[in-house]
């Protein structure tokens, strides 16, 4: 039984000493963000805003889990790696590269790597619908190709 106390007590010793080492967790300055850039539909701006903006902008929730390590770490690391392939507060005003960025969106979306199953295990609102995501791709085809054609307001 003493040997369980030891174990227990070291874990716990361990598990305080994480604490010190959590990440930064920031949401820096809106730039550009992409509602504000080509005004889409409130129910797009809301399914964005609830699928994608946690780990896609510089408008992260971080909850109060995001602060107790080893889970900081992943949550920090999956915000970091979204704003890095896709950050909705610095949307490109170069028409040709937000273009590229819709199809990029409407591809994720298709092919259903996008929310990812982690993140709506527990955030049942990132949730889409088939309507929902049908609505944002074909929003996002519309929106590409008026990009590219130089007519990206709508």
């Amino acid at each position: 039984m003493k040997k369980w106390k030891l174990i227990f007590l070291a874990a716990l010793i361990i598990f305080a000493a994480l604490q010190l080492f959590n990440p930064a967790r920031t949401n820096p300055p809106v730039k550009n963000d992409i509602i504000t850039a080509t005004k889409p539909p409130k129910s797009i701006s809301a399914s964005l805003r609830a699928a994608c903006y946690d780990c896609h902008s510089h408008e992260t929730f971080w909850p109060f889990y995001a602060r107790i390590a080893p889970v900081s770490w992943l949550i920090a690391s999956d915000v970091n790696e979204g704003r890095e392939h896709l950050n909705f507060s610095d949307w490109p005003t170069e028409a040709d590269r937000a273009a590229i960025k819709m199809d990029r969106i409407n591809e994720v979306l298709d092919y259903r790597e996008m929310p990812p199953i982690k993140y709506t295990l527990i955030h049942a609102d990132a949730r889409l619908t088939e309507a929902q995501r049908k609505e944002i791709m074909d929003w996002t085809a519309v929106i590409a190709q008026k990009f590219r054609s130089g007519t990206p307001s709508q």
